[in-house]
């Protein structure tokens, strides 16, 4: 087994773009691959060896986002750095909660799409990860995560015309 110096040196920038994907937020993404660590350091002997580690430490980490998110049940109110944003920027408000509302149709269509598809699309959208990327958080080919993102491109586009 690697040291764990060696692991996050190897895995940590990864699941950090992997987790700022699921959470959009840089502050709680370093939170959570802090935590991820600790518990990748605690658990090590649990790792069997049957997944690449850096599949490991992404479910760790979308473990750990899932239960902060409940534990949070995240508010529906505007959030305040939108507003901040907005003060700062010549768009007003109301652009802005447009353009987030416009988002979230985006995102409530792909909430639709199976788990793997939803997943892909994440992390190639937001994350802007390279298809080898996706392929080794996902435990996949390159080719399979290509295929995938084409098809869901392909859905979504199909979703928004209707």
């Amino acid at each position: 087994m690697q040291d764990i110096t060696e692991i996050y040196k190897k895995y940590g920038k990864m699941v950090y773009k992997y987790v700022f994907c699921l959470t959009r937020n840089e502050d709680i993404a370093e939170e959570i691959v802090q935590e991820t660590f600790l518990v990748a350091v605690k658990d090590i002997n649990k790792f069997k060896g049957n997944c690449k580690i850096s599949t490991w430490l992404c479910q760790i980490s979308k473990y750990i986002w899932y239960k902060k998110l409940k534990k949070d049940n995240l508010k529906k109110d505007i959030p305040l750095d939108i507003i901040q944003n907005s003060l700062f920027v010549d768009e007003s408000i109301e652009e802005t909660i447009c353009e987030k509302e416009n988002k979230m149709q985006l995102f409530k269509k792909l909430q639709s799409f199976d788990e793997d598809t939803r997943n892909v699309m994440y992390l190639r959208i937001l994350g802007n990860f390279e298809y080898s990327e996706i392929a080794e958080i996902m435990n996949k080919t390159s080719n399979w995560a290509r295929v995938v993102f084409f098809r869901g491109k392909q859905k979504l586009k199909e979703e928004l015309d209707k």
